[in-house]
């Protein structure tokens, strides 16, 4: 999908301040990140004021364009203890997640994801990592790796490769879903 819709509850309230901060720092221009993201430069100004939904394949390619990590722009748990986990922003249309693992787990990363009906990754992608697995707490996911479809239905589970071209939806046109996405290892982060 590369069109994502403007939203004032876009999940990127905090992300995008942050993909903003990396501009500054690095003293690039909007036009010239957002031409090497291949996306609209006011596209990319909503982004980075929170204001519109951005794609799991666009906030990517912002990422790339700023030399960042998307594991970057999260906000890791405090505690080794993690009750409802800390708001994740890693970009999604319909999408809410959260962080269950603290930044100092070298070894996974997990993530509780809630899906509006027909909410999803956006397009598919490719992540720094080496595995994924995916288990439906409820509803059901359609996981594409590949090109190869994978409908999952509530206790179901699967993995595959991070790194292989993958994108996700929940097909659902009237019910929510619930999955939880384990990383491993967890996606890199900038010092």
């Amino acid at each position: 999908m590369t069109q994502d819709s403007v939203d004032q509850h876009s999940g990127m309230d905090e992300a995008g301040p942050r993909l903003r901060a990396a501009r500054v720092a690095k003293g690039l221009t909007l036009a010239a990140v957002a031409e090497q993201a291949g996306i609209s430069k006011g596209f990319l100004s909503l982004a980075e004021r929170g204001r519109t939904r951005v794609s799991v394949p666009n906030l990517l390619a912002i990422c790339a364009a700023l030399d960042i990590s998307i594991g970057s722009l999260f906000a890791y748990p405090d505690s080794t203890v993690v009750g409802r986990g800390s708001r994740l922003q890693m970009g999604g249309i319909g999408v809410d997640e959260y962080l269950l693992t603290p930044a100092e787990q070298p070894h996974l990363q997990v993530m509780r994801t809630r899906l509006q009906p027909g909410g999803g990754s956006g397009g598919a992608y490719r992540l720094d990592s080496e595995t994924v697995f995916a288990l439906v707490l409820a509803g059901a996911l359609q996981i594409v790796v590949d090109g190869e479809p994978r409908l999952l239905a509530e206790g179901e589970s699967t993995t595959y490769p991070a790194r292989s071209l993958h994108e996700w939806i929940n097909p659902s046109e009237s019910d929510g879903a619930e999955v939880i996405f384990v990383f491993a290892p967890p996606l890199p982060r900038d010092p």
